[in-house]
């Protein structure tokens, strides 16, 4: 018997497994393409840095050595040729010295305004050296957190941000801190107009952050804070996790706006109203925001730009990494 095909056979048996193969070509096709439309493209660039303290040579490498792309330092106030020289070295690392925290001044307290003032000057220079574009500035802050988080309904003028109501109904408890809180945003805008030259001449964005110091607290309210200057040296530094115990991050990022948005904060909170302090601060993925909706927020509102961790002890700065580039890709977080 013999174990040849005949032709007829032949032909009819490559038709079969030319059918085959090709429908095999097309699941394989329709597989990758349904993985590829899992995967969300994004038009807004994401960096990611991390916090530094003085920037020798061995604190730059590391940065670079785990995969960080940039740096935002504390040392705001150096020698003019010490932040040159670390901009040599972190560029030759391929790391960028993205800004520096100047943190909290208390330009609501007459005797030490004039010291904060020069030192905010002194922070906008050394920016410039190090390459920086961007201080964080917390101008001041009050003794006087006002009513509980979710309790508040700012009322305030548009024009000259001065308060009138911080919640419904009757506002007399709270007289104290509608005071406060109007001489804050009278002194912080008169000393930051007369910094705008100087940080126009650095080429350097002073980036007002929010954070736990009673002030400017809603979405709104710190929006129209900033846009009473209406000048590009004048920003908002957002963290995302400072003040989500007052209202959600997506409702903070959409209120700025892009424009408004200097640069960012990468921290999470868990917001529990039975706690003092409104809930925790807890590794990110942990808390009460959706990082998956701010990620697609961030590309909502244009935002390209700089994402600075600020919890770097709940993870190793290697899981740091790969938890924004799952964040940047809009990906759910596998580090626990």
């Amino acid at each position: 018997m013999k174990n040849s095909l005949t032709r007829r056979e032949f032909i009819g048996s490559t038709a079969v497994m030319g059918a085959a193969l090709s429908t095999m070509g097309l699941n394989m096709k329709s597989n990758a393409f349904a993985a590829a439309s899992e995967e969300k493209i994004y038009k807004t660039q994401l960096y990611s840095g991390f916090i530094c303290g003085n920037l020798d040579a061995a604190a730059i490498e590391n940065v670079a050595q785990f995969g960080g792309q940039g740096i935002e330092t504390t040392a705001w106030n150096v020698d003019l040729n010490a932040a040159r020289e670390a901009r040599k070295i972190a560029e030759s690392n391929g790391i960028r010295i993205h800004s520096v925290m100047r943190a909290w001044t208390n330009l609501n307290q007459a005797d030490q305004l004039k010291t904060d003032i020069e030192s905010i000057k002194t922070a906008l220079k050394n920016a410039a050296a190090y390459g920086a574009d961007a201080i964080l500035l917390v101008p001041c802050r009050i003794d006087n957190a006002g009513p509980k988080p979710w309790d508040f309904e700012i009322e305030f003028d548009p024009q000259t941000c001065k308060v009138s109501k911080v919640v419904s109904g009757d506002n007399a408890p709270y007289a104290d801190y509608i005071k406060l809180q109007n001489e804050a945003t009278e002194i912080t805008y008169s000393v930051l107009e007369e910094l705008i030259p100087v940080a126009a001449y650095e080429g350097v964005t002073i980036g007002i952050e929010n954070v736990w110091n009673n002030l400017w607290v809603k979405p709104e309210f710190a929006t129209a804070f900033v846009q009473m200057f209406d000048n590009h040296w004048i920003k908002f530094y957002y963290d995302m996790g400072n003040h989500v115990k007052y209202a959600k991050t997506e409702d903070w990022l959409r209120i700025l706006g892009g424009k408004n948005i200097v640069k960012l904060h990468f921290k999470d909170f868990l917001v529990d109203q039975e706690k003092p302090a409104g809930g925790d601060f807890v590794p990110i993925g942990k808390g009460s925001i959706d990082w998956l909706s701010v990620r697609d927020t961030i590309e909502e509102i244009g935002y390209s730009g700089w994402i600075t961790f600020e919890d770097v002890n709940y993870f190793s700065k290697e899981q740091h990494v790969q938890l924004f580039s799952e964040f940047a890709a809009g990906k759910k977080f596998s580090v626990e």
